[in-house]
């Protein structure tokens, strides 16, 4: 019986471009983004004008990482103690981390069957609950038609975050997902697509956002020395109101990401080649069913999702037990305990209000979850999903 040998988590190593300007800073020991000389940029200076220039935006923020970013971005479009967010029920827990780090109360959305938010009941929560603002968290990849998504806001006057984590590179009807709202946040946390190990940016087109934001991040008075950023009129009125929450970037992991940044269209392609290989395959087993996409959707698959059809919980176990003996690791979001980095909605207890999400819970159930690091070739992605499905058949559902 074959098994499969390479680590889940190995990811592809920096690029030399990065290593030798990471040693570059290092034996300067200037590795603090203002520790620089008069109109000198700092590569976290050349970090975010290179990014914003990709996003085609003007404004753009390194983070210490992003849920940094999706914090004070949502401050500095007015959030505060007490305020009501929508937000997806299906993402990760530094999403709703973040509402609840501004002191605002999380107002949870179902989901469909295909992993995107129910716009139905967002209309429904949106109206019901009062809320002005919306984090919409486009979970592992998977982007929600968002022209319905902006009839919504304008409908109720919402405030868009965009959490981009999982969508960095992605589109919707060829404009770059974290386009459309207020602001948006992306992460260069090692299973991203950018990879300094921790790491956010934050972008926005509204220049007394970005201007909250980088005294947010701990600029005291040097606001000035931001490039991807308006100039300093718009700080005039906010320097002395913002506090100080220190969440900078540094110019080390700026040095990482500054040569990932050229690559990442190439490496965008490299994923989704590797998602076609493992879906195709997947696609002919009748206990699998693979999530559809959007034909509007430009997605990057730096990961994989599909559930199990008709598997019960304890089916669900046994077969997550012999794909790990076998090597593959999968990640199960139905789990009723959490473990490694999934965790449901019911589990955060600082959430008061959980009403049951019906179909959040029926979909997450059997809702399997893979990356697809660049270190698997062809002939990786194929054996593991040939495991995936001789252990499917194993199951009598």
């Amino acid at each position: 019986m074959l098994k499969f040998t390479k680590s889940f988590t190995q990811q592809e190593p920096i690029p030399q471009e990065g290593i030798d300007l990471a040693l570059q800073v290092m034996s300067t020991g200037r590795l603090h983004r203002y520790n620089v000389e008069q109109g000198e940029k700092s590569l976290t200076d050349i970090l975010e004008l290179n990014f914003a220039e990709y996003m085609g935006v003007d404004n753009c923020l390194a983070c210490a990482s992003c849920g940094y970013a999706l914090h004070i971005g949502m401050r500095s479009v007015g959030v505060t103690v007490g305020d009501k967010v929508l937000c997806n029920a299906f993402t990760l827990a530094p999403v709703p981390g973040a509402i609840h780090n501004t002191g605002a109360i999380p107002v949870l959305v179902d989901i469909d069957e295909n992993l995107r938010i129910d716009l139905d009941d967002l209309e429904k929560k949106a109206q019901q609950s009062g809320a002005k603002y919306f984090l919409l968290s486009h979970m592992r990849g998977h982007i929600v038609d968002m022209d319905r998504i902006l009839e919504i806001c304008t409908k109720f006057n919402l405030k868009l975050i965009e959490d981009c984590a999982h969508t960095m590179g992605a589109k919707w009807k060829g404009k770059l997902s974290g386009t459309f709202g207020d602001v948006a946040c992306f992460s260069s946390q090692t299973y991203k697509h950018l990879n300094s190990g921790e790491g956010g940016l934050l972008i926005t087109q509204d220049k007394e956002v970005i201007a909250k934001a980088i005294i947010y991040s701990g600029s005291y008075m040097l606001y000035d020395r931001h490039y991807a950023a308006p100039d300093k009129s718009y700080f005039e009125e906010a320097r002395l109101q913002i506090p100080n929450y220190s969440g900078r970037m540094d110019n080390l992991r700026a040095a990482t990401l500054i040569p990932q940044l050229k690559t990442l269209n190439q490496r965008c392609k490299a994923w989704n080649l590797r998602y076609e290989i493992v879906s195709e395959l997947l696609a002919k087993s009748d206990k699998i069913r693979l999530i559809p996409r959007l034909p509007e959707e430009e997605f990057v698959a730096s990961s994989i999702q599909f559930n199990m059809k008709n598997f019960s919980y304890s089916d669900v176990e046994s077969f997550l037990t012999r794909c790990s003996k076998r090597g593959v690791a999968l990640k199960w979001f139905g789990n009723h305990s959490p473990d490694n980095y999934t965790s449901k909605y019911d589990s955060w207890s600082y959430i008061d209000d959980k009403a049951a999400l019906i179909n959040t819970d029926k979909v997450l159930s059997t809702l399997m979850d893979m990356r697809l690091p660049l270190t698997f070739n062809e002939v990786d992605c194929k054996l593991i999903a040939s495991i995936i499905i001789q252990e499917a058949e194993q199951t009598d559902a």
